[in-house]
Parts: structure tokens; C-alpha cells; sequence
């Protein structure tokens, strides 16, 4: 097997359209587009099938030294290992679809060409990432994810507002990626290697760091910065919602399987450096509970249903970070793989029905399109009760097994468990609030106009279900995210969790460094307490979707009284806390006002215009002089040979007089 082959398939994808895609038709792009991630799915599946008999780490370098100062070597190499191997299924399975989904739902857009190319390009970094043997070639895959998602979310550069929403996500992931450096520079000097293996072995010879803040601690603490950036966690999560801006393909590819879980895979990958440095652990689970929450509440008063979907996205991301921050890292991991099918799928179920409705995302002008897309309302309940919790579907086990871990796992995990409990109340209630805003009453909307691609383009047809292209991926993500739990299944519930044995070897040191009072369990877990720990969870889903059935189906006059008797709430929700604003307030504003008149008229305009206006005043005074000698005239010509004559005469006198 040859692990480089990989990503250098999107890759070629990506070149071929991105340099010649123009010249040609949609059919030859699609067919491009859709070939080089195909073929690399495919071999990833052939590398699978021989890797999970018997699965064992697989290190290949290629003897090309990238970077060799003194002793300091790095190479460019690949890695394949239980963790590897289960994101490059995840990110190349999961993104094929989305690739066969964008043939038809891009199909009358301009720039097809680069559309695609960007797809590729998108999947060719994120595959770096997750294969990289070391931290600087993850790092390479870390920035161009960054890179490609700016491409992906400003597709529509003509419309400010994705213009807008790109340049954000690239200058929020920045302040992450700093942090993420700084760890990387830290560990090079105190390590002196970046490869996992050696980086790992010395982490875990040195001492858990429980009586303070350590080097260790101070990696970790750096990495949660990075992955709060990649991972839209608090408080770097503002561009994601924003990020809905960019084609919904684009928001299926990022916010589902790939981008944002690249800090939940970095951190886990990470898991020795984090269980020996057990504030840095404290830290991931606070950010990923109280992310968690926060965004949860955003989400019941949004009315756009991409923002709905977007905001559910930084909750859920919150869980599997929390998961981390328990050193449950198999639980976060297996909510990062059920959460890549129904999210997925929930925004290409969102993409038809904006389809549906020639481009309207307003759930409000929604209503009654059961009727009128029923493949697409039966792929997205299947989704919407998957991350509801609902009990048999996939998320209903991985969910489950985060808020078990978070409860039996350290002294203050009951905490985190009730949070996360009531988490999974409001997630049920905001997603079964736009399942019945979309689906059920009377259709509220009317001629609608295409905003995902910024044209003022008015239809007067009736909703109408999407083509089989975009359709056979809400199938076969529906399945997937009805059985894709099944392979967690706990012994409590009868299973054997083949899901966690099969990550057991990455993740052998979750128990490690019994003197950590960060990773000693409160209590002892059982079979017992653990199916009451997943009986409450389902009682709150249940509730959730009872609440929204009650006010979105059987009383709908109630949500607008209680918008309006608790006005003062609802306003904070739905302008998102004002984060946004507070933030434009206290930081964007005083930078563009320091770099306008300091930066800008101080020293700009002030020091160098000047100092070079100045010289170009002397210049043009100098050159109006020595103009006045090419004046034409022929006399003043003769006057000047002459004058020079003479100079030159008196020149060769005083020399010989010397």
C-alpha cells in the first residue's frame, strides 16, 4: 500500500480543474471532480480491507529530508493507525457524497470549474492532516484547510457578505493556528522531534503535572487554542455561523466530517500530552461543556435553517470535546463519526429544500413540504432523530456514551453530565422546531428567489423534490446514520462497543497516572448506572421533542406570547448574545482605528508619503531646471557647448597648475 497516493488523488483532481476546468464543459468538470475523490475512496476502502484483520501502526517516510538543521530532521511521512484510518474513511467516504450532491445542486451555478477544484483541493489538505506522521506536516494540513475552506465559504465573491464571512473564518482561524505554532515550537525545542512516536515516548516518561502548570500543560493549553479555532469552540466559534454564507455543499463538507472536527482528532491524537497535563484536560472540558450549551440555546430562536444547523453544529462539537476533555477519547471520536452522517446529511436535506423552494432558507416561509419532497422529509427525520438521541439511531449511542463518561469521570463530572443532559434536551426540542416549521402545516412561503446564489432570480413553481443526484446521497447517509451507531453499542446495552476496542491501542494511556485527580474516576462505573444515565438522556430527548411538538404542531400561537411576554430573552438569543457585536466593539473596531490614523496617517501618510513626496518635489524642481537646457534653441544650444568648453578649459588649467 502506498499511503501518499491518498491525498495526491484530490490533489490532481484539483489541478486538472483549477488549470484547465474553463475550457471545459460541466459534464468533463463533474466528471473530474467526481473521479480523483472516488478513486481515493476506493483505495482507502482496499487499504481498510487489508488493515482491519489485523490492524497495526504503518509509518512510511519517502527518505526526503523537508527540513534538516543540526540534529533537527524532518521528513515528509505517513501515517496509518486505528485513528488514521477511521478519519480517512470518514473524510473520503462522507466527502464523495458531498461531491456527487454538488453535481446536481451547483449544476446551473457559475464557476463550476472551481468549484470542484476547490472541493479537491479541500480534501487533499484535510487527508494530509489526518495521515501526517508528524506535527508539521499536520500543521501544513491544519493551514491548508484554513486555506480552502476561505475559497469554499466566499464562493460567491461577488456578494459582500460571503466575501465577508471568508475573510472571517481565515482571520479566526489565524489567532487559533497561533496557538497551534507556538505549541509546535515548544515542542521542538524541548523534544527536539515532531513525529508522534518520539514526541509521545518522552511525554509519557515525564511526570503527570499536578502540582502546576508545566510544559506540558502549557502545549496542551495552546493546542485547546488551536482547536477552538478549527473546531468553533468559545471563543473562537463566530465564524461558523457565518460561514453559511458559502454554497451548502460547502457547509455539509466543513461543518459535518471534516474541517471542524480536525481539533477534536488533533486532541485526541494528542491524548498523551493532554493526560499528563490534567489543567489543560480541566480546560478542554469546561470550553467543550460550556460550548455545548451556549450554542444550544442560540439555536432555538434562529430562523434561517442553515444557522439552525450551524449553531447545532458548534453544540455538538462542544460534546466531543468534552468527551476529550474526560479522556473519554473513543466516545469523542465515535460522536465525530455519527455526527458526520447526520449532519451531513441534515444540510443536504436543507440544501433540497432550499432547492425545493428556489432558494429560500427561511423557515418561517416554510411549512407543509412533506408533501412536496418526501424523500428528503424521511432522509432528514432519520437525521433529525439520530442527533435528537432518539433511542436505536446512531446518535442516540454515542451521545449516550459522552454523558456517561462525563459523569463517572472526575470529581466534578456530574456537573458536566447535567449540562450536558440538558444539552441534549434543548437539541431535541430545536431540531423537532424545524423539522415541524419545514415539514408539517400548511406551506407559508410563495414565489421565492435563489439567495444561495445571489441572483434575483423569481419562480412561481411549486416546491419540488431534487433530482436523483442529489437524492441517492440523503439515502444512503439516512442509513448510515440510522445503524452507523450500532458498532458502539455498549455492554450495558448488550453489545461489546466494538467501536472502543477497536481505538483501544491509540488511546491505552486514558487510564494512566492514578495520582491525577483530573483523570481518577468519581465513582465506579457500572452496567447499572449506566443504563439510568441512558434511560434520563432519553427522557430529556423526549421532552425536547414533546416541547416542540406542542408549540410548533399543536399550539403555534404559543412561540410568538412567549417571544413576547420574555422579549428581553429572546432578543439576547436571537442576536446570538451580541458576541459579534462585542466583539466588533472592543477589538475590530480599535485595530481598523489604530491602523487608520496611526498606522495609516501617522506613519503612512505622515513619515513615508511624505519623505517620498518631498524627494519627488526635489526631483521635479531639479528636472525643471536641466529642462530649460533642451529648450530647442540653437543659440542657447552653442551657448551651452560654449559654457561647457570653457569649463572644461579652466578644469584642464587648474589641473596643471597642481
Amino acid at each position: 500500500m502506498i499511503l501518499w497516493l491518498i491525498p495526491i488523488l484530490p490533489l490532481v483532481g484539483a489541478a486538472i480543474n483549477g488549470l484547465f476546468g474553463r475550457r471545459f464543459s460541466n459534464r468533463t468538470v463533474s466528471a473530474i471532480g467526481l473521479l480523483f475523490p472516488g478513486l481515493a475512496m476506493l483505495y482507502t476502502w482496499w487499504i481498510a480491507a487489508q488493515f482491519f484483520p489485523n490492524p497495526s501502526t504503518i509509518i512510511q517516510t519517502y527518505g526526503l529530508p523537508w527540513i534538516k538543521v543540526g540534529s533537527f530532521t524532518v521528513e515528509y511521512g505517513f501515517q496509518l493507525d486505528q485513528l488514521s484510518m477511521l478519519m480517512a474513511l470518514i473524510v473520503t467516504g462522507v466527502g464523495f457524497l458531498i461531491h456527487v450532491y454538488s453535481v446536481g445542486y451547483m449544476a446551473h451555478e457559475g464557476g463550476y470549474y472551481r468549484f470542484f477544484s476547490y472541493l479537491n483541493l479541500f480534501m487533499f489538505f484535510m487527508l494530509t492532516l489526518v495521515l501526517a506522521n508528524n506535527y508539521l506536516l499536520m500543521f501544513v494540513g491544519w493551514e491548508g484547510v484554513g486555506l480552502a475552506s476561505y475559497l469554499l465559504i466566499g464562493f460567491y465573491f461577488l456578494r459582500d457578505s460571503a466575501s465577508a464571512a471568508g475573510k472571517k473564518a481565515f482571520i479566526v482561524n489565524r489567532i487559533g493556528d497561533f496557538g497551534f505554532l507556538i505549541a509546535l515550537f515548544l515542542i521542538i525545542q524541548h523534544f527536539g522531534t515532531v513525529n508522534f512516536g518520539e514526541v509521545f515516548a518522552k511525554a509519557n516518561g515525564m511526570p503527570v503535572e499536578t502540582a502546576g502548570a508545566g510544559l506540558l500543560t502549557a502545549i496542551g493549553l495552546l493546542f485547546l487554542l488551536g482547536a477552538t479555532g478549527k473546531s468553533a469552540q468559545i471563543p473562537l466559534y463566530v465564524w461558523l455561523p457565518d460561514a453559511m454564507e458559502g454554497p451548502t455543499p460547502v457547509s455539509a463538507l466543513i461543518h459535518a466530517a471534516t474541517m471542524v472536527t480536525a481539533g477534536v482528532y488533533m486532541i485526541s491524537r494528542s491524548n498523551v500530552i493532554f493526560n499528563h497535563a490534567p489543567i489543560a484536560l480541566s480546560a478542554v472540558a469546561v470550553i467543550g461543556c460550556a460550548t455545548a450549551f451556549f450554542a444550544a440555546t442560540i439555536g432555538l430562536v434562529q430562523h434561517d435553517i442553515k444557522r439552525v444547523l450551524a449553531y447545532s453544529t458548534v453544540s455538538q462539537l462542544g460534546y466531543m470535546v468534552m468527551a476529550c476533555g474526560v479522556a473519554a477519547y473513543s466516545a469523542g471520536m465515535f460522536h465525530l463519526m455519527t455526527h458526520a452522517f447526520f449532519k451531513a446529511l441534515l444540510f443536504l436535506g436543507a440544501g433540497s429544500v432550499i432547492h425545493a423552494l428556489g432558494g429560500e432558507q427561511d423557515m418561517r416561509k416554510m411549512g407543509g413540504l412533506r408533501r412536496y419532497i418526501p424523500v428528503t422529509f424521511w432522509t432528514m427525520t432519520a437525521a433529525t432523530l439520530a442527533i435528537s438521541g432518539f433511542p436505536g439511531f446512531s446518535g442516540f449511542f454515542s451521545k449516550d456514551e459522552i454523558l456517561f463518561r462525563a459523569y463517572v469521570h472526575g470529581p466534578n463530572g456530574w456537573i458536566l453530565w447535567l449540562i450536558g443532559l440538558i444539552t441534549a434536551f434543548l437539541t431535541a426540542f430545536y431540531m423537532f422546531r424545524l423539522w415541524f416549521l419545514t415539514f408539517f402545516g400548511e406551506y407559508r412561503g410563495g414565489t421565492g428567489h435563489d439567495q444561495h446564489a445571489g441572483r434575483e432570480e423569481h419562480h412561481g413553481h411549486a416546491p419540488h423534490e431534487s433530482p436523483k443526484v442529489m437524492l441517492i446521497p440523503l439515502v444512503i447517509l439516512a442509513i448510515l446514520s440510522v445503524i452507523g451507531g450500532w458498532v458502539g453499542i455498549s455492554k450495558a446495552m448488550g453489545g461489546s462497543n466494538h467501536f472502543e476496542h477497536y481505538l483501544a491501542p491509540i488511546f491505552e494511556h486514558e487510564e494512566a497516572a492514578p495520582e491525577s485527580a483530573a483523570l481518577a474516576p468519581q465513582v465506579e462505573p457500572s452496567s447499572t448506572m449506566e443504563l439510568k444515565l441512558s434511560i434520563d438522556a432519553t427522557l430529556a430527548a423526549l421532552a425536547g421533542i414533546g416541547l416542540a411538538w406542542f408549540f410548533y404542531y399543536k399550539r403555534r400561537d404559543l412561540p410568538e406570547k412567549m417571544a413576547t411576554s420574555l422579549h428581553g430573552l429572546y432578543v439576547l438569543l436571537e442576536n446570538k448574545y451580541f458576541v459579534d457585536e462585542f466583539y466588533g466593539a472592543a477589538i475590530v473596531k480599535p485595530l481598523i482605528l489604530g491602523s487608520t490614523y496611526l498606522l495609516w496617517k501617522g506613519i503612512d501618510v505622515g513619515v513615508i508619503d511624505r519623505t517620498v513626496n518631498d524627494s519627488a518635489d526635489a526631483a521635479r524642481d531639479v528636472s525643471r531646471g536641466f529642462r530649460q537646457m533642451q529648450s530647442g534653441n540653437i543659440r542657447s544650444y552653442a551657448g551651452w557647448v560654449a559654457a561647457g568648453a570653457a569649463a572644461v578649459v579652466v578644469f584642464m588649467i587648474w589641473k596643471g597648475t597642481r
